[in-house]
């Protein structure tokens, strides 16, 4: 994947409606970003991101995930929700946090102005939700994958990502998943943020104890050469483990009420609009 390093200014709004505001009767992107379920993901989408050698030195050098993880867990999915979920007003807000936040963010390699680096993080955050539906709910319909896919450009192109850089459709997008995949690196910085990361950081030590589950759910959602790159130990025996706990899971997950399956997406919505009502932190 070429990178190119963008120096222009900051960027608003330049995304389409937010999802699930067209084709109804089918399943949109907000209906799986709204599920529990996603939180699953997190850490293996999060990895995915930082094999990008510049989003991964960009996130190392500046990101305060191993100090703060929960408080940038927040963050990142309050991101997710207000493009998905949130109102035009919303978006607008979050995004412009978002930009601004970014401003630091740059050296002589990285800029996280670089709407290829962007499209990436869009990239990661797309497969990832869809990956996670299937898992729990079965493969989507061909019209639910198609407006799916149309409506997850959003994460992209709320911010710099121009609309004709997203691949033209699913099978455009297979294409590009597969050609970065092959071209992705990780150097011994990246691989020492990425372990650390998995160990929790340096959260207090009750939430770091409490990340064994985690790290397992999230190396097994790894492709299997990004495990190798990152040189993460997986054997056979864990992936038969990783099968049977993704085979009971869904069942169990799917006789939850709808009220509590999205309680998650809920709260950091209600916490996302209280903060900006009250002028406070966000992003």
């Amino acid at each position: 994947m070429s990178l190119r390093l963008t120096a222009g200014p900051v960027t608003e709004d330049r995304g389409s409606a937010p999802a699930g505001a067209h084709d109804t009767g089918s399943v949109g992107l907000g209906d799986i970003t709204r599920e529990a379920f996603l939180f699953l993901g997190a850490g293996s989408t999060v990895i995915l991101q930082l094999a990008e050698p510049g989003v991964g030195h960009g996130v190392a050098d500046h990101s305060t995930t191993l100090d703060r993880p929960l408080d940038r867990l927040r963050t990142t999915m309050t991101y997710i929700y207000a493009v998905t979920l949130g109102t035009e007003d919303e978006r607008r807000r979050v995004v412009r946090m978002v930009n601004k936040a970014h401003v630091p963010v740059r050296s002589a390699t990285y800029n996280a102005f670089d709407p290829e680096l962007q499209l990436w993080v869009a990239a990661t955050l797309y497969h990832g939700a869809v990956d996670l539906h299937e898992r729990f709910h079965g493969p989507l319909d061909d019209a639910s994958a198609d407006r799916v896919y149309r409506e997850a450009a959003i994460y992209g192109t709320a911010l710099q990502v121009r609309e004709d850089m997203w691949p033209q459709d699913r099978h455009a997008f297979r294409a590009y998943w597969t050609e970065s995949l092959d071209n992705l690196s990780v150097d011994a910085e990246v691989r020492h943020y990425v372990r650390q990361l998995l160990r929790g950081g340096r959260a207090p030590r009750p939430i770091r104890a409490a990340t064994g589950l985690n790290r397992f759910v999230t190396i097994g959602l790894l492709p299997p050469q990004l495990r190798e790159a990152l040189a993460l130990p997986w054997s056979d025996r864990d992936q038969r483990r990783f099968d049977r706990l993704m085979t009971v899971l869904p069942p169990v997950y799917n006789r939850m009420p709808v009220w509590l399956r999205t309680l998650p997406s809920r709260y950091y919505l209600r916490d996302m609009r209280r903060r900006l009502a009250a002028h406070r932190h966000v992003i």
